[in-house]
């Protein structure tokens, strides 16, 4: 699960039927994430937290995917308990839960741990989260220990930066980036094609190296 490699196809039973993940998620980004079990205090936080935001992904093109090594009658179990826990979640819960209770998609997606990867009574999900752009390509991973849980505006700050230099290459977004702030000029960018890629003008940063290679533009 490299950045940039394909994701594989896969046809998996879900909370809202049976899903073909190639036909499922069709021209759209896709979030997927997985979580060490069900009916545990941390995981319905984040479930919670992400069904609340679900407006927002979708006004990002981006579909959400949740996984678990549960079973299925489990799933619908604890979606009303998160539902009951998270009072603000709008109408039906907005996003399926796959059930993978023989692991076979949590050893093939690398959301198992080190330590518990070879004992199959033992080897829960980590925290694994993909960004899955409409292309299959794995965009972006992160990997959560069981301990902590994720950060909601933060996925969403990330397709944002992803999104955005799909459209514009030759830029890439800087620490902290969120939309509307400025963003950085890569250095394969020569200084005669600026006028016209940012005609309304760039900051460029002295160094005390004398090497001019931070520049930056709102012009995007």
């Amino acid at each position: 699960m490299r950045i940039n490699s394909i994701v594989p196809n896969f046809e998996a039973d879900t909370t809202q039927g049976q899903i073909n993940f190639y036909d499922w998620q069709g021209d759209s980004w896709v979030v997927l994430f997985s979580h060490p079990a069900d009916f545990t205090p941390v995981c319905t936080t984040e479930l919670g937290r992400l069904a609340v935001h679900q407006p927002h992904f979708k006004r990002r093109n981006t579909k959400l995917l949740a996984h678990s090594v549960d079973k299925l009658q489990d799933h619908v179990d604890w979606v009303n308990d998160i539902k009951s826990y998270c009072q603000d979640i709008p109408g039906a819960f907005p996003y399926p839960i796959i059930a993978d209770h023989d692991r076979t998609l949590a050893v093939k997606l690398d959301m198992i741990d080190e330590i518990s990867k070879d004992d199959p009574e033992q080897a829960l999900t980590v925290r694994a989260l993909y960004i899955i752009s409409p292309d299959h390509r794995l965009r972006l991973s992160m990997h959560y220990p069981t301990s902590t849980g994720r950060n909601v505006d933060e996925i969403l700050r990330v397709i944002d930066s992803l999104q955005l230099v799909d459209k514009r290459p030759e830029i890439a977004t800087p620490a902290n980036w969120v939309p509307g702030e400025k963003v950085m000029i890569l250095p394969t960018v020569k200084d005669e094609e600026l006028p016209k890629l940012f005609p309304k003008g760039v900051d460029k940063v002295s160094m005390p190296s004398g090497k001019i290679y931070v520049r930056t533009t709102t012009n995007y």
